[in-house]
């Protein structure tokens, strides 16, 4: 197994270089020797009084190598460039007096030449993902895997794959494989190993129950759970609105019912150009970009027909006018729908959501549609609790905080009239890389980034 990953790694990367397993230690231990007989120097050229920062400079440059051969981190050409020009503008700015920014770009060429490398996205790959997505059962989060930002491990025999994106220093997966199950052991194992020989640490947002123990015993180093959530998956054959406990989704749906609204259902491949533009109307309502942010639960493309097995569910008022839309993926050859991120127009009557999602149900039975699942619930026991501890109270209030980005709270409140709390989710992280993990995930899921082809 460990020559076919390091057959695909050389293959794939070729303009970047790793220090040989066996050097690596002694690489590592001979630039910390360097940078400690550097420091000493400049310390006792100090006491002499003639101090010389520059040999900290290159101390502290030579602490950055070691680490970076530490963590395995390649060195790239474009690294190895970037760090020489800085080297011959740090002589340059001690020749011209300026020693500060002698020594910022001398300590900075360290750095720089172990950056960690980023991964590219695979657009190439959409339709064998969208084949193992096809395949793919009991995973809601199966469907994000198309996301076009997001790059990919395949086994040798191409059955099961990893989404991931890598980003300062850590490869951030989406979700669990998808493909075969029974492949997801080996496949974990590899790209384990894989993100190692790439300098990258391995951290799994939205690491589901199903998997959470391959993934434990696959994945080294180890990896720690944090849950995070819950799927809202709705039981489709069962699923009815009878008893009490529906009330609030049956007046919702009602009052749709009331103001004439009507829905349908589309391919999105089978959108016209006009009704097309009618949507991304709905979307620009609200100016806040169509889907630019995103990256485990969102998919990107909104309705420009990229991603295939895509449906659009429409809900229009009495007069024709597009009141709201829902687009939904599909898994495990269409029985299993995941929405995506629903779109209501300001003037829409309230309902609109709930009367979505309830027709679609019901043609889901004429479908063959087994599970819909209605996006992720964040830390639900956080809102249903209502005796909270100290450290309960500290959380509610900075979910609080962040209401204007999040609102975890009201789509808590709204998943809740399903009645359809599935599956836990988990982050799985080293607790000594919480913190460039914490970055990866934030930057990935908040911060807009360019739409990829």
């Amino acid at each position: 197994m460990h020559a076919r990953v390091s057959a695909r790694i050389m293959a794939q990367h070729e303009r970047s270089r790793s220090a040989p397993a066996a050097l690596r230690p002694i690489l590592v231990v001979a630039f910390l020797l360097i940078s400690g007989v550097f420091a000493y120097t400049a310390l006792r050229s100090g006491h002499h009084g003639d101090p010389r920062p520059w040999l900290y400079a290159i101390a502290i440059a030579g602490l950055f190598v070691a680490r970076g051969l530490h963590l395995n981190r390649p060195v790239t050409l474009a690294h190895s460039t970037i760090a020489l020009l800085l080297v011959a503008l740090a002589e340059f700015g001690y020749r011209a007096e300026h020693p500060h920014a002698g020594f910022a770009m001398l300590s900075a060429s360290g750095a720089v030449l172990m950056l960690p490398v980023r991964s590219r996205p695979e657009p190439q790959s959409m339709y064998r993902v969208s084949a193992l997505v096809d395949r793919t059962v009991l995973d809601p989060l199966a469907p994000f895997a198309l996301h076009s930002m997001k790059s990919y491990y395949f086994n040798d025999a191409g059955t099961a794959a990893i989404a991931y994106h890598a980003r300062a220093g850590m490869a951030v997966v989406s979700g669990d494989p998808i493909g075969d199950e029974a492949a997801f052991e080996n496949v974990i194992a590899e790209f384990c190993a894989f993100a190692r020989s790439r300098g990258w640490r391995v951290t799994v947002l939205g690491a589901g129950e199903r998997c959470l123990k391959t993934w434990q015993v696959s994945a080294t180093p180890p990896l720690r759970q944090v849950p995070i959530g819950r799927d809202v998956v709705i039981d489709v054959a069962n699923f009815n609105l009878d008893g009490r406990k529906f009330r609030n989704l049956r007046q919702a749906v009602s009052r749709t019912h009331n103001f004439g609204v009507t829905t349908e259902i589309l391919s999105e491949h089978a959108l016209s150009e006009e009704t097309r533009d009618e949507l991304l109307a709905v979307v620009d309502q609200w100016k806040s970009g169509r889907q630019t942010r995103g990256f485990s639960m969102i998919l990107d493309h909104l309705l420009d027909g990229r991603n295939p097995g895509m449906l659009v569910v429409i809900a229009r008022d009495i007069e024709g006018r597009v009141v709201g839309f829902q687009r939904y993926g599909s898994s495990a050859r269409g029985r299993e729908l995941t929405i995506d991120v629903p779109w209501r127009a300001k003037h829409a009557p309230n309902g609109i959501d709930e009367r979505m999602i309830v027709d679609l149900v019901e043609y889901g039975k004429s479908q063959g549609v087994q599970r819909i699942s209605l996006a992720f619930a964040a830390f639900p026991e956080l809102f249903t609790d209502t005796d909270r501890s100290f450290g309960s109270r500290v959380c509610y209030r900075l979910v609080h905080f962040g209401d204007p980005l999040l609102n975890l709270e009201s789509l808590y409140r709204f998943l809740r009239k399903f009645h359809a709390l599935g599956e836990q989710r988990f982050v799985l992280v080293r607790l000594r890389e919480l913190v460039p993990a914490a970055f990866a995930l934030l930057t990935l899921e908040f911060v807009p980034h360019r739409r990829q082809h």
